[in-house]
């Protein structure tokens, strides 16, 4: 039984969701963040030496990093939601699994950083809006061209991807003009795998 490992409004929220999809079984350890801090708890150490979220325990492994854990589970569902067929697709594919925390959500982790500290750090966001603009206008155009990130059907890469553009429409109004974005995330929202892990889950503010 897959283990996963839950820290409450996390990136852990989307692994939730590619079990459900995969149809794999699995249990959940929640966490609670700091309420002044809004950190991960002390426990999650035990589990791992960088005592973040997710992390999920399988056959006597312990894999941290969402990228990695996605890998994981799409391999342990001989491939299911992985790399497409065609060429182009699986090039899209690779593209978007790494880009959602490689470069997309960099900018909006910073601009949440930026929102907490007083006084310059609303005029330090203003002079940051135009980095996450550039994103935001390139994956809009990228959904413009087809219904998913790969290509024509679901993948992992759009599993990937729906943490930082969920937490873009909190912290920079990633749909307003958006309307490719805004429809993704309905069909994502949509999903009866993504209701059953946000119910398994529990309290997500991004959904």
């Amino acid at each position: 039984m897959i283990i996963v490992h839950h820290l409450e409004n996390s990136r852990s929220q989307r692994v939730l969701w590619l079990l459900e999809e995969l149809g794999l079984p699995y249990e959940i350890k929640r966490y609670q963040r700091n309420k002044a801090t809004m950190l991960a708890p002390p426990e999650l150490r035990r589990v791992h030496p960088l005592g973040k979220s997710p992390v999920v325990e399988d056959e006597g492994r312990v894999i941290a990093e969402t990228g990695a854990i996605v890998e994981y589970l799409v391999e342990k569902a001989d491939g299911r939601m992985g790399v497409p067929g065609h060429r182009d697709d699986a090039l899209r594919y690779r593209h978007f699994l790494h880009y959602a925390e490689g470069s997309l959500m960099p900018p909006l982790f910073t601009k949440l950083v930026l929102s907490r500290v007083p006084l310059l750090g609303k005029v330090a966001q203003r002079k940051f809006q135009p980095m996450i603009d550039v994103h935001l206008d390139y994956v809009e155009a990228e959904l413009a061209q087809r219904a998913w990130f790969a290509g024509p059907d679901l993948t992992a890469a759009d599993v990937m991807m729906s943490f930082p553009l969920e937490a873009a429409v909190g912290r920079a109004d990633a749909i307003e003009g958006r309307p490719h974005i805004a429809a993704w995330l309905e069909s994502i929202h949509a999903r009866p795998a993504y209701q059953a892990a946000l119910k398994a889950g529990g309290p997500y503010a991004y959904a």
